[in-house]
Formats: structure tokens, C-alpha cells, sequence
């Protein structure tokens, strides 16, 4: 893992913590708040970097307000805390 995706997983974190407990970040949240020019190169790897936390138990990744498995989930994502 690089310094960039930790960087990646802490931008994250730090989304969710500035929201209500509740609610969600979309990917490009995270990439925009990394690089307002080239946010698009980065939503691979904001999707990666959340997959590795769900993977540690720390996010769930949902469509349509269903918690879905990442490693199948196709189109537009949102992340949210473990509930």
C-alpha cells in the first residue's frame, strides 16, 4: 500500500466523520477534496481504497441505499460507516 492510499482511506474517514453518522459520501467527494483538477484519474483508486475498508469492517459500500459487495458493484457507489 502507498502513502497515496492511505491518503485515500484517511479522506474518507475524514468525510464520514463530518457528516451525521447516517449519511453518506459518494467517491468523487473524495477525489474532489484530493485535487480539483484531476478528480477523475482518482475515482479508481478512491473506489479501491474503499473496498480495503470495507474489507477491515470500518465502511459499507451501498446503490440504492442497499449495502452491496464491492467487488461486484457496478455504477454509481456511495460509502457509509459500518452499521
Amino acid at each position: 500500500m502507498t502513502a497515496s492510499d492511505r491518503e485515500l482511506e484517511a479522506k474518507i474517514r475524514e468525510l464520514l466523520d463530518a457528516r451525521s453518522r447516517d449519511s453518506t459520501i459518494c467517491p468523487s467527494d473524495v477525489a474532489r477534496a484530493m485535487s480539483e483538477t484531476e478528480w477523475r484519474e482518482l475515482m479508481e483508486p478512491v473506489r479501491r481504497a474503499a473496498r480495503r475498508l470495507v474489507d477491515a469492517g470500518e465502511v459499507e459500500i451501498t446503490q440504492k441505499g442497499t449495502v452491496v459487495d464491492p467487488s461486484t458493484a457496478k455504477g454509481p457507489i456511495r460509502i457509509r460507516w459500518t452499521r
